[in-house]
C-alpha cells in the first residue's frame, strides 16, 4: 500500500502546531508588509498581521515561492510514496496553476487538487483527504473524490468596513464613500472560483440574516440535501471572535443541534476585507472525519 502525505497551505487555517497533531503538512503563505517578507504562522501571527494592517501597513499577498514549495515536496517525498497538495482556490490565486505545472516533473507522485476551496472549506478538504489516505486510497483517488464534490460548497462574507475593499480596487472611492455614509454592509459570496457581490444590507444584523437564508437555500439548491448530517457548517472571522460566537448562537437557532466550527478567516482574504468581517459556509461532507 502506498504511503500518501497530505499537504495544504496556511490559507486553510491549520496552524503549524495543529499540523503536527493532525498529520497534515502545511505550507506557510508569504506576505510582503511594507516590502518586508513574512511567513504566516512562522514569523507572522494573526495578532501581528492585524496590528500592521490597522496601522496602515502596505500588505501584499504572494503565492508560495517556487523553490520553497519544491523543497517541501522533496522533503515529504523522502518518507512518502505520494503527495496530495490542496492549495487555495485557483480563482483567488495563481499558486494552484503554478503547482500543477511544477507537479509535472514529479512523475505522478505529486497530485495537485484544484477544488477551489479557501479557509474553513479548504481545511475540511485537507481533513477528508487525510482520512482517505489513512484508509489506503491513492493520491489520484483522493483527488478524484475531492473534485467530485468541489461545487457543493458556498461561502458568504460580510465586512465591517469598506476601507479595504476600496483600497484593493474592488470598490471605487465614490461608491465606498457613499456606502460608508449610508452604513451599507455588502455581503460577498465565494462559489467556485469567484469572489462576487451577493447582496447589500444596511446593518450587520440584516447582513447575517441574508447569509443565514442563503445557507438554507444552498443546502437545497447547491448541495441537494435537507439532512444536516450531510453537511459541515462553519463560521470564519477576521479578528472578530466575540461576534463569531454570537453569530454561532444565531445559526444554531436555524440549524438546531448542528456542530458549527469557528476559525479565523484566511489572512490572504483578510487583507482585502479588513478586520471585523464575518463569514459562514455550508459544505457537503465527503466522508465522516470524526
Amino acid at each position: 500500500m502506498n504511503k500518501v502525505a497530505i499537504l495544504t497551505d496556511s490559507n486553510s487555517g491549520i496552524t503549524q502546531a495543529q499540523s503536527k497533531e493532525l498529520g497534515i503538512f502545511v505550507e506557510p503563505m508569504p506576505f510582503y508588509i511594507n516590502e518586508e517578507l513574512y511567513y504566516e504562522d512562522i514569523d507572522l501571527s494573526q495578532e501581528d498581521f492585524y496590528k500592521k494592517l490597522t496601522e496602515g501597513g502596505e500588505i501584499t499577498t504572494s503565492m508560495p515561492i517556487t523553490g520553497n514549495l519544491m523543497d517541501t515536496w522533496d522533503k515529504i517525498l523522502e518518507d512518502y510514496d505520494e503527495l496530495v497538495y490542496i492549495p487555495m482556490s485557483s480563482g483567488l490565486s495563481s499558486s494552484c496553476a503554478t503547482a500543477k505545472m511544477l507537479a509535472e516533473d514529479y512523475d505522478g507522485r505529486v497530485v495537485v487538487v484544484d477544488n477551489q476551496r479557501i479557509s474553513v472549506t479548504q481545511k475540511l478538504s485537507a481533513l477528508e483527504a487525510k482520512k482517505l489516505a489513512d484508509m489506503g486510497k491513492t493520491a489520484q483517488e483522493i483527488c478524484d473524490a475531492l473534485m467530485e464534490i468541489k461545487a457543493e460548497s458556498t461561502i458568504y462574507i460580510t465586512v465591517d468596513t469598506l476601507e479595504y475593499l476600496k483600497k484593493g480596487g474592488r470598490l471605487t472611492p465614490a461608491v465606498a464613500a457613499i456606502g460608508s455614509l449610508l452604513k451599507i454592509k455588502p455581503v460577498l459570496s465565494i462559489y467556485g472560483e469567484k469572489l462576487d457581490k451577493f447582496a447589500m444590507a444596511r446593518t450587520m444584523k440584516q447582513a447575517k440574516s441574508i447569509m443565514i437564508d442563503a445557507l438554507k437555500k444552498d443546502m437545497k439548491n447547491v448541495l441537494h440535501t435537507d439532512n444536516l448530517d450531510d453537511v459541515i457548517i462553519s463560521i470564519a472571522h477576521t479578528n472578530n471572535l466575540e461576534a463569531a460566537e454570537k453569530f454561532k448562537e444565531e445559526l444554531l437557532v436555524e440549524f438546531p443541534g448542528k456542530e458549527i466550527w469557528i476559525d479565523p478567516l484566511s489572512l490572504s482574504v483578510s487583507c482585502h476585507i479588513g478586520p471585523g468581517a464575518l463569514a459562514c459556509t455550508v459544505t457537503k461532507k465527503l466522508i465522516d472525519i470524526n
